[in-house]
């Protein structure tokens, strides 16, 4: 039987102490080497630290084995990352890799009250009384030591970093009062394998681009290199060479595994971004001990000699070492500082065993999306400062303008809601200068200024992630993807990284944010799948995400504060998914009647999340639909009605949550219901109202027409796969036909 490779560790270690030759004792105020900055009393702190990691990997494991613990990947190998919190202020925004457990003690250890090696038991037994995630997931965070909780998504905090960093400086710049202190740097953490990941490398570049283009970005990025990814070992020497000659990213290697080692690398590193307000790149040293994970079995891809030869480098050995030789300590001191800690980790377990778990699901989604309508309707129904108001348009005031398209609607809806909320930033590729591919933001960059309407680089991952670090930092972004298609470039920044924050920190940290989406189809054949996506699917199925889809401008720029001002109250996530083929729409019945426009309101008529729109009181049928599909419905309620057949269109607006109150009553006043759902068949909308109609206990005739399972060609052949105005038509009348 193989023996346990975390006894072989903790033993090695423990023998090894037995080999060193002490030097002679210094003071704990005396420096631990001339060329150094730590004193000795410092440095035996960064052991505890290193030591207290150790030991709750050890603790894992055992907890495992009882049955009691449920989280096994460790830190041991990675122990180094102690000296980079050393090296920074607690007030420094960090967002942690789930191997920097000793990063974590020692950052606790600046922070007076704090429990750490409890907080991180308490997580591995699955408590809801873990200060941060409440016994949801096991994740390195703490709202007093500045440390928002990350999830294992492999690097998917990396952008997220970038736009905290970014958000520092721009609140100075746009004069906004900050918690976070001026000269603060963000510090992000995370593994060699994970360098690789496009997620990485689009945040390194992205800093290093908005640093090259003058622009300020503080932020340490730090790769834990330990040179293997579970089985797959990284080049050696890869890291560095890769990012060596990067323009506006600056690199340091710290080559020292043990935490003493790196401690000078460590802090010249977090001077240069402090003072130069400019990204680096952080290469530490580490190695790997006792496998991936608990399950791992190494020996099924490393030999015995590779392993042996990594546990060697044990960086507790190797800061022990260092301690003894410069005079801190003897080899019994530090060993009986090792059992102490061992005793002190031991005894804590128990107390977290004892504590009680989460026992129901309403317990355990509390905290992903709390809603207040209340509060709500009242801040979004809150008009904006008159003073301001003039200010920003002028003599140009929009309700002067007349009726307007569902875009020009969304443009002086930003637009009043940029006046009212002075830390709203809007932004993405285009959305600046030129005003947008279709012309939504024109003029809005002009009134606000390019500090608060800017374009970006093009990566939608960048565009989420700046937008998710200033939500995270008090800003209220508006990012825009340019195309629906484009956002499956970065779908898990809205799904493992926005709408996650809130749910693992049970609301200490929120991002609030309203995600802009030009999409859906009928734009004639033009662009093919890439502008014409019509898949809403992995929206309506992110936990908490408010999707919202208006058809016309008056519903669009209500439900655009209502948005804003969920946000707000609520710290909600939303995306705004908007119709392209819709924009300019001026018409509904016929060339002329401009009946698809609408005036502009200064203060919107409030519209609450999950309200659907009802057009007529027929009671012979309940055509459901959105978007598209809500002008389609009511040209064919108009034919019908023509035949003395009474029908009421239901426009959803909101897809999440679905209006599924509303939705039954009107269904049961009418008796038969047809769906109108411009998505695909599969895994489309009408699946969900379908769904809900019958869980409602809507016992009437239901039909649906939808959109094909497959992409949209180019061309007219598009409109041999969508939804058409025609086969909605011809399915009423089936339907009523039928009965």
């Amino acid at each position: 039987m193989a023996e346990d490779p975390a006894r072989v560790i903790d033993s090695a270690f423990i023998a090894s102490l037995s080999t060193l030759t002490p030097a002679p004792r210094k003071g704990p105020d005396e420096l631990l080497t001339p060329d150094g900055a730590l004193t000795c009393a410092e440095a035996l702190a960064l052991f505890d630290d290193q030591a207290a990691s150790r030991h709750l990997d050890l603790a894992a494991r055992a907890l495992r084995a009882r049955g009691e613990g449920f989280y096994t990947i460790g830190s041991s190998g990675h122990e180094g990352n102690a000296a980079v919190a050393a090296a920074l202020r607690p007030t420094d925004p960090a967002l942690l890799h789930y191997r920097s457990g000793a990063f974590y003690l020692a950052r606790a250890r600046q922070v007076p009250g704090s429990t750490p090696i409890l907080d991180v038991l308490l997580g591995l037994t699955g408590s809801r009384d873990e200060p941060i995630a409440g016994g949801r997931h096991k994740v390195f965070g703490n709202a007093r030591l500045s440390i928002s909780p990350q999830t294992s998504t492999i690097a998917s905090h990396l952008p997220r970093a970038v736009g905290l960093a970014f958000a520092i400086e721009r609140r100075k710049k746009l004069g906004l009062p900050s918690e976070t202190p001026s000269d603060a740097i963000v510090v992000c953490s995370f593994g060699d394998a994970s360098i690789n990941h496009s997620t990485a490398t689009g945040a390194l570049n992205a800093a290093a681009h908005t640093s090259y283009a003058g622009l300020r970005m503080p932020v340490l990025f730090v790769c834990e290199d330990n040179g293997i990814g579970i089985s797959v070992p990284t080049p050696e020497g890869w890291v560095s060479e890769a990012y060596r000659d990067r323009p506006g990213l600056r690199i340091f290697r710290a080559d020292e595994i043990a935490a003493v080692g790196a401690h000078r690398v460590a802090s010249e590193a977090a001077r240069y971004v402090r003072e130069r307000r400019r990204p680096a790149l952080l290469h530490l040293s580490t190695v790997r001990l006792m496998g991936h994970a608990g399950s791992d079995l190494e020996l099924s891809y490393r030999t015995a000699s590779q392993i042996r030869d990594t546990e060697a480098q044990d960086p507790l050995r190797r800061t022990a070492a260092i301690l003894t030789s410069c005079g801190a300590a003897t080899p019994e001191a530090l060993r009986e500082r090792y059992e102490s800690i061992r005793r002190e980790v031991a005894a804590l377990a128990e107390q977290a065993i004892a504590r009680p778990r989460l026992s129901s699901a309403e317990e355990i989604m509390a905290p992903l999306a709390p809603r207040s309508p209340a509060r709500i309707a009242i801040e979004a129904t809150r008009a904006p400062e008159a003073s301001a108001r003039q200010r920003f348009w002028g003599e140009a005031l929009p309700e002067r303008e007349g009726p307007g398209t569902l875009a020009q609607s969304i443009n002086r809806a930003l637009g009043e809601l940029l006046v009212k909320y002075p830390e709203m930033l809007v932004f993405g590729e285009d959305v600046g200068r030129k005003g947008g591919v279709y012309g939504v933001t024109r003029g809005l960059a002009k009134r606000a200024s390019a500090a608060r309407v800017f374009d970006t680089l093009l990566d939608e991952q960048t565009i989420l992630g700046l937008a998710l670090g200033a939500a995270q930092h008090g800003l209220l972004p508006f990012p825009e993807i340019q195309y629906l298609a484009y956002l499956h470039n970065a779908e898990d920044q809205l799904r493992g990284e926005a709408a996650s924050l809130r749910y693992f920190s049970q609301g200490q940290y929120e991002n609030p944010l309203v995600v802009r989406i030009a999409g859906l189809a009928y734009q004639k054949g033009f662009g093919g799948h890439f502008h014409n996506d019509n898949s809403l699917a992995v929206l309506r199925d992110i936990p908490g995400l408010i999707l919202a889809v208006p058809s016309r401008g008056d519903d669009a720029a209500a439900m655009l504060a209502t948005c804003a001002a969920a946000a707000k109250i609520d710290g909600a996530v939303s995306a705004f998914v908007e119709p392209i083929a819709l924009y300019h729409t001026r018409d509904l019945y016929e060339a002329g009647d401009a009946l698809w426009c609408a005036p502009h309101r200064p203060v919107p008529e409030h519209v609450p999340l999950g309200s659907p729109r009802v057009y007529g009181e027929g009671r012979e049928l309940l055509i459901v639909s959105f978007g598209n599909g809500v002008p389609m419905s009511l040209r064919v309620a108009r034919r019908l009605e023509k035949d003395g057949i009474a029908a009421r269109v239901l426009d959803l607006r909101w897809l999440a949550p679905l209006p599924i109150t509303e939705l039954l009553a009107h269904a049961s006043a009418c008796g038969r219901v047809l769906i109108a759902d411009e998505t695909r068949r599969s895994g489309g909308v009408s699946e969900g109202v379908v769904t809900a109609l019958v869980d409602g206990g809507f016992r009437g005739p239901i039909a649906r027409v939808t959109s094909e399972d497959t992409f949209i060609p180019l061309g007219d052949a598009a409109n041999l796969v969508l939804m058409s105005e025609r086969a909605i038509e011809e399915r009423a009348r089936a339907l009523l036909a039928a009965l």
